[in-house]
C-alpha cells in the first residue's frame, strides 16, 4: 500500500470518499471500486482469526463497513490512508458487535476465538474472547492513544511497521517500542499476569 497520498489519484479518491459520506452513492461505489483490493486485504486479515463458520466473510464485511460509512458526515476523510484507518476501525466494530450478539445469545458458552500470536510474544498462539480484547484495548486507548492506534493498525489493519510510521508520523523505533509495550500491557490485562517474553 502506498502511503504517499499526494498524487492526483489519491486526491480524487479523497474527494469521492467525502462525497460518499455526504450520501452520494455513485461516488461511494466509484471510490470503493478504486480501493476494493486493499479493503479486501484488511477484511481478510480481520477475519483470519475468526471461526471458520463466522457469519461474515470478507466481501460481506466490506459491504457492512461501506453501509456504516455512507452518510457518516461526522468524519472528514483526509487522505487515502486515513480512509483505510477508518475502514479498519469500522470492520473491527462490526466484528465486536457480532461477538456481543453471539455472547448475549449464548451467555458464556461462546468465546469468539482471536489469534493473539502477535500480542503474546514468545508463547504459543492461543485463543481469547474478542470482547475481552476489545475491552482491554479500549481501556489501554484511554491512557496510551498513540500506542492503541498502532495496535489497531497493525493487529486489525494488517499494516507493516514501515507503513505505520508513515500513517502515525513517528519513527520506526517509536512504532516498535509502542507495539512491544502494548503487547505486554494487553497480555497482562487479559490474562492477569505479565507476558512471558
Amino acid at each position: 500500500m502506498s502511503s504517499n497520498g499526494q498524487d492526483s489519484g489519491t486526491s480524487g479518491l479523497t474527494v469521492l470518499l467525502n462525497r460518499m459520506q455526504s450520501g452520494d452513492r455513485p461516488a461511494g461505489e466509484q471510490a470503493i471500486a478504486m480501493v476494493y483490493d486493499e479493503l479486501h486485504r484488511i477484511a481478510s486479515r480481520q477475519l483470519r482469526s475468526e471461526r471458520s463458520d463466522h457469519i461474515l466473510q470478507a466481501t460481506a464485511l466490506i459491504h457492512e463497513a461501506y453501509a456504516r460509512l455512507m452518510g457518516s458526515e461526522s468524519i472528514q476523510i483526509q487522505s487515502r490512508v486515513h480512509f483505510f484507518v477508518i475502514a479498519s476501525r469500522q470492520m473491527r466494530r462490526i466484528l465486536v458487535d457480532q461477538a456481543r450478539v453471539r455472547d448475549a445469545a449464548r451467555r458464556g458458552g461462546g468465546a469468539v476465538p482471536v489469534d493473539l500470536e502477535t500480542v503474546q510474544l514468545g508463547v504459543d498462539p492461543r485463543s481469547t474472547d474478542l470482547l475481552l480484547l476489545e475491552a482491554a484495548l479500549q481501556e489501554f486507548e484511554k491512557v496510551y492513544p498513540r500506542a492503541a492506534q498502532i495496535v489497531e493498525l497493525r493487529y486489525f489493519g494488517g499494516y507493516t511497521d514501515k507503513e505505520i510510521t508513515e500513517i502515525v508520523s513517528v519513527s520506526f523505533s517509536t512504532v516498535r517500542r509502542d507495539w512491544e509495550f502494548a503487547r505486554a500491557w494487553l497480555f497482562e490485562r487479559m490474562h492477569g499476569k505479565p507476558n512471558p517474553c
